[in-house]
C-alpha cells in the first residue's frame, strides 16, 4: 500500500537499489521492467472541437474528492508504467482520473489529417475544459510527463494567471523543456537508441494516417528518417503546420513560457535523465514562485525505480501525490535546499 504523509518541507531523495542507479537502467526498468496492475478503466471517446475522436481512459472517484488528468508522453499511453502507477495511487485515495490518449495513441486511430504534436496547447485546453465542466465544484489537478508534460506546461505558461480558473496545482516528470536540445541529444552515443525506438511507433503511425489520406505528406521520405529531426521535417511539421523540425521544436518547446506559470507547479527531473543535456534544464532563478523545481540525482528518464527483486515503482506517486493532495497553508509549496 502507498503511504502519503504531509507536503514535505523539502523534497524527499530518490535512493535507487545499486543494480539500479544506471540511469540507463533505470529507464528501461521503468518502461518495460516493472509489473503495475492495470486499473479497471472507463473507456469514453470524446469529440474534439475540430470533430476529431480521442481516445480516454476513466475512473471514477468519490464526488467530493479530486480529480486528477494525467497526460502521456512521446508514443506513450493510458497504458504505460508511469500513467497506471500514478492512476493506482490516485484512485487509492478515492480521487477520480481521467487519462485521455493524445491523437492516434492508446487503440484508436484519429479520423484527422493530423497526429499530435508537442505544442498542441490548444489540445491541453479543451480536455481541461471538459474535465472543468464535468467536476466544477471539485479540485482539479493534472499531472504530464516527459512530452506530456512539456505540452501541459506550454499551456500553463500561455494562460499565466487565466489556469487558475481551469486547475489547481500540476506536475510534470522528466520535461524535455528544449526541444530542440533534446533532439540532438537524442542522436549522440547510446541514446540513440531511444530515437530509434521512437521511431519505429512514429513510421507506423505514419504510414497509417497517410493510408487515410494520400499525399498528406512525403510518406518515402518520413520512412527513410534516421532521427527524430528528420521524421519531424518530413511529417510531424508538415501535418501541423510548421515550416520544418527546427521551427517545430523552437515553437513548441516550453523552457521560454515557464516564467509565466502563475499555478503551484511541481517539476520533478533526475539529473542523469540521458534524454536531457544539462543546458537543456531551467534554471531555479529564472523560474517564478509558484514553481518548484525538484532536482534528483538519480531517476533516468521516468524512471524513479527502486527496490531489489521485484523492483518497485512507488517512489513517484507518492511524491507527487504529496505535492498535489490538500494540505495545510504553512505546507503549500516544496522547496528544494540544492537550489
Amino acid at each position: 500500500m502507498l503511504r502519503l504523509s504531509p507536503a514535505p518541507l523539502s523534497p524527499p531523495l530518490f535512493s535507487p537499489s545499486f543494480w539500479l542507479r544506471n540511469p540507463h537502467v533505470q529507464t528501461i526498468c521503468g518502461a518495460r521492467w516493472v509489473s503495475v496492475p492495470r486499473p479497471v478503466w472507463r473507456q469514453e471517446i470524446w469529440a474534439s472541437p475540430d470533430e476529431d475522436a480521442l481516445q480516454v481512459e476513466r475512473l471514477t472517484g468519490a464526488p467530493d474528492r479530486p480529480v486528477l488528468t494525467l497526460f502521456h508522453g512521446l508514443e506513450g499511453s493510458a497504458e504505460s508504467p508511469y500513467i497506471r502507477t500514478l492512476a493506482n495511487a490516485a484512485q487509492a485515495l478515492g480521487w477520480s482520473v481521467v487519462a485521455p490518449h493524445f491523437r492516434a495513441c492508446g487503440s484508436l486511430l484519429n479520423t484527422r489529417p493530423r497526429l499530435y504534436h508537442a505544442g498542441d496547447s490548444p489540445e491541453i485546453h479543451w480536455i481541461l475544459q471538459r474535465v472543468r465542466a464535468e467536476f466544477p465544484h471539485a479540485l482539479r489537478y493534472a499531472a504530464g510527463f516527459s512530452l506530456g508534460g512539456n505540452m501541459l506546461l506550454k499551456w500553463l505558461g500561455e494562460q499565466g494567471d487565466d489556469a487558475g480558473q481551469w486547475i489547481d496545482r500540476c506536475a510534470a516528470v522528466a520535461t524535455p523543456f528544449d526541444l530542440t536540445a533534446v533532439g540532438d541529444h537524442l542522436t549522440q552515443g547510446l541514446n540513440r537508441f531511444y530515437g530509434r525506438h521512437f521511431l519505429t511507433t512514429l513510421k507506423a503511425k505514419a504510414r497509417a494516417k497517410h493510408a487515410q489520406f494520400p499525399g498528406l505528406f512525403d510518406l518515402e521520405a518520413t520512412l527513410a528518417a534516421r532521427t527524430l529531426r528528420q521524421f519531424d521535417d518530413h511529417c510531424m511539421a508538415p501535418l501541423h503546420g510548421f515550416r520544418d523540425a527546427g521551427e517545430y521544436w523552437e515553437r513548441s518547446s516550453c523552457l521560454p513560457l515557464l516564467p509565466h506559470i502563475r499555478c503551484p507547479t511541481l517539476l520533478l527531473q533526475a539529473r542523469d535523465d540521458p534524454f536531457m543535456p544539462p543546458h537543456g534544464l531551467p534554471s531555479r532563478h529564472a523560474l517564478p514562485p509558484d514553481v518548484t523545481l525538484d532536482f534528483q540525482a538519480r531517476g533516468g528518464h521516468v524512471g524513479f525505480i527502486s527496490g531489489i527483486l521485484p523492483p518497485r515503482a512507488d517512489w513517484m506517486p507518492v511524491h507527487l501525490l504529496n505535492y498535489l493532495k490538500p494540505s495545510p497553508p504553512s505546507s503549500q509549496m516544496c522547496h528544494n535546499p540544492s537550489e
